[in-house]
């Protein structure tokens, strides 16, 4: 969130946010302060604003005009940024700051503008998503679909968790890492000696929201566990359990495949395709999303007519590529 100190319009008017006055620009003379023996005129405030701040408050004035033209509806968004909101405050909160300091501090002066620009960041994020979609090429949707589309399985598992506690050194916590294998393997022994399933679950699982319902986790496909998981499961045979403890950032597990069903059709899995290639995109390229606004600017055909405003901003694009 960005810190936004002033608005200004290229109209010949200035803005000043706060509980300041508004100034009109008539003849360019008008004094807005004076010393003893010096006047400052609004024409003289006006360049310095400018140069300092014009490009940035400019491309801000024309983002929002492009992201409520693209997207016109807040509904949608309301909820996520009413919890974005909640979440931040409660942040903060904790740390005993308060929170009309934080709102001023990003410029905000109330909850709601807070909101907006929140529904603002959601908007600009699904635009720049959806600009990305439309340059995916087939061949790329194709290959995503062939590698990474599955179908839904269901499973069961027992997890052991490591002990832990705060004050553990790294010795103690491998420590606590290898006896919570030994456990799995221990585990595993029993299901090959003929133990039931149930029964193992009961006995060893630390998964407290499934151990009573026999291990099982609701169905899941590609990308909604850690790989360690979905590789074993999909290596697995319906009806059949892995023969070494699978480990993932919880402990280690004990994956039960209890059933599977065939991927999507390409035609079905589209727009996951589309989704995931352009999310996949934005997360390897860090300037991907910036790169992709500024082709929506050009799309939209923006000009700036102020040449001081148009150099600045000229400026700042080629800094970003620099960098």
């Amino acid at each position: 969130m960005k810190k936004k100190l002033l608005a200004i319009t290229l109209c010949g008017i200035v803005f000043i946010t706060g509980c300041g006055t508004k100034v009109k620009l008539k003849d360019g003379e008008e004094v807005v302060a004076s010393l003893k023996d010096k006047q400052f005129t609004a024409e003289e405030l006006f360049d310095v604003l400018k140069e300092k701040y014009g490009s940035t408050v400019l491309t801000d004035m024309v983002d929002s005009y492009i992201i409520n033209k693209e997207i016109p509806k807040d509904k949608d968004y309301e909820e996520s940024a009413k919890a974005q909101l909640a979440s931040t405050k409660a942040y903060y909160e904790q740390y005993n700051y308060s929170w009309d300091t934080v709102l001023n501090y990003y410029g905000f002066k109330n909850d709601e503008e807070f909101l907006t620009s929140a529904i603002e960041s959601a908007k600009r994020e699904d635009i720049i998503t959806n600009y990305l979609k439309k340059e995916i090429t087939d061949d790329e949707i194709q290959k995503y679909y062939d590698e990474e589309i599955y179908g839904n399985y269901t499973v069961k598992h027992i997890l052991i968790k490591p002990e832990t506690a705060q004050d553990m050194t790294d010795d103690e916590k491998t420590e606590a890492n290898e006896n919570a294998k030994k456990k799995a393997e221990e585990a595993i022994e029993k299901l090959n000696d003929g133990a039931s399933w149930s029964d193992v679950v009961k006995e060893y699982s630390d998964d407290d929201q499934t151990k009573e319902e026999d291990g099982v986790l609701p169905a899941f496909t590609n990308g909604d566990y850690v790989d360690s998981f979905f590789k074993a499961t999909i290596a697995l045979e319906n009806e059949s359990y892995t023969k070494e403890p699978v480990e993932s950032t919880y402990g280690y597990h004990i994956i039960y495949r209890v059933s599977a069903t065939d991927k999507p059709s390409l035609e079905d899995a589209k727009e996951t395709c589309l989704e995931k290639i352009a999310a996949n995109k934005l997360n390897n390229d860090a300037n991907l999303a910036m790169d992709t606004w500024i082709k929506i600017r050009e799309d939209y055909e923006l000009s700036i007519a102020d040449t001081t405003i148009n150099e600045n901003y000229k400026k700042s694009l080629n800094a970003k590529e620099e960098s």
